[in-house]
């Protein structure tokens, strides 16, 4: 089964040039993924390889340019290999006879600011001798992994590469969180409210609909999908009420009416607020809303490219609901991908659902967000909130044991 690229598990691998990190990506992967040589700058763009790492599971590498690139085109493929900081779980820092010097104690500080867990591999040491990094450098941090090897004659490698960061995955990577199947008991009757509009892919539905229906199956749940004109019929057919209702963001208004205030209601967008972010803060985020201005900005941020629709949620539906609810005249800028835009000038930041990223690059994003003292919410909730219904639509999560 293919495992969704925004559910691995990402790992950087960072170094300066010519200390290993492209012959250790390519040992541990067993392919030529990375170019090898002893020319410096031979990595010169992120390098992206995924695999099923046994038993970490699914995972994707990302092979970056060297921190000490001196080359034309460096300081450029330095900035790109640090904006890979936001997109990873762990870290594997390669060094060299070198040891650990300035460039990879200044990488060390940012880690830590960003509190991402890392493995310092010490290569080469087939050729010399390495005294104890923790008697030597003042960077290395007691509980952070340390590995002696050599990537050209260690035959035990991988073995130990993978049993040094298993020591290192992140708790919400080793004991996966649940999509929503940990909100209702075994057995409960779930319903999933699915529009079939514009946005809808011809033939499928979208992923975070996919993943959640997938979840609640795990979790043995009845789960009925209907669309938002069938919603009615399907409640007066159950005996008895479902214990929750879980609709798509843009039907919230139409399904809030129809669903009875007894019955638990959600969307999407916000069970995938809770799964890839920090619920806790994209609701506090959304209460900024109210204090928008005339000529205030607000960034709209996307985590994927996508072909934008006459009337795309995050162009024109969001930007819409914002007017109405504030009646101020706000500018409203779009931004889609992975980099991520300087927040001084804006007063509010709106994150999609995040169904194509992962989690370690979205609570990176809260932070540097909380840093820049930006308020920051998401799709879901500010729709809900907009539609003066995000007390209902987050109450459930407040009633969790």
């Amino acid at each position: 089964m293919k495992i969704l690229k925004s559910m691995r598990l990402h790992i950087g691998v960072f170094g300066r040039t010519n200390v290993g990190k492209s012959s250790l990506l390519n040992r541990i992967t067993n392919q030529e993924i990375s170019i090898v040589s002893d020319i410096a700058g031979t990595t010169t763009d992120v390098v992206e390889k995924s695999m099923e790492l046994l038993p970490v599971g699914p995972v994707t590498f990302l092979d970056t340019a060297g921190l000490d690139d001196n080359t034309e085109l460096g300081e450029m493929r330095i900035e790109k290999t640090l904006k890979v900081l936001n997109r990873i779980d762990v870290a594997v820092i390669v060094c060299d006879q070198r040891g650990i010097e300035t460039y990879e104690e200044e990488l060390i500080e940012k880690l830590d600011e960003l509190k991402i867990p890392y493995l310092i591999v010490m290569n080469k040491c087939d050729d010399v001798v390495y005294p104890p990094l923790e008697g030597g450098s003042k960077s290395v941090i007691s509980g952070r992994g340390i590995l002696y090897t050599s990537v050209k004659t260690d035959e035990q490698l991988v073995f130990k590469f993978k049993e040094a960061l298993v020591k290192l995955l992140p708790d919400d990577f080793v004991n996966s969180p649940k999509i929503a199947g940990d909100l209702v008991e075994p057995k409960s009757t779930v319903i999933l409210v699915i529009p079939i509009d514009k946005e809808a892919p011809k033939g499928r539905i979208i992923l975070p609909q996919v993943q959640t229906l997938r979840d609640l199956l795990d979790n043995d749940c009845l789960t009925y999908v209907v669309k938002e004109n069938e919603l009615k019929q399907a409640l007066d057919n159950l005996k008895t009420p479902p214990a929750l209702v879980i609709t798509d963001s843009q039907a919230f208004k139409k399904v809030s009416e129809i669903v009875p205030e007894n019955i638990p209601l959600t969307s999407f967008s916000i069970l995938f607020a809770r799964l890839k972010g920090d619920l806790t803060a994209f609701i506090k985020g959304a209460q900024a809303i109210e204090n928008l201005n005339d000529g205030d900005m607000v960034l709209i941020l996307e985590s994927c490219t996508h072909h934008a629709i006459e009337d795309d949620i995050g162009r024109v539906k969001i930007p819409n609901l914002l007017r109405k609810k504030t009646g101020k005249n706000l500018v409203i800028h779009n931004y889609a991908g992975h980099d991520f835009p300087d927040l001084k000038d804006y007063k509010l930041v709106i994150h999609c659902g995040a169904c194509m990223t992962n989690r370690r690059e979205v609570l990176s994003r809260i932070l540097i967000a909380n840093k820049m003292e930006v308020p920051i919410t998401n799709y879901g909730i500010t729709i809900s909130y907009c539609l003066d219904i995000l007390p209902r639509a987050v109450k459930i999560f407040n009633e969790e044991k």
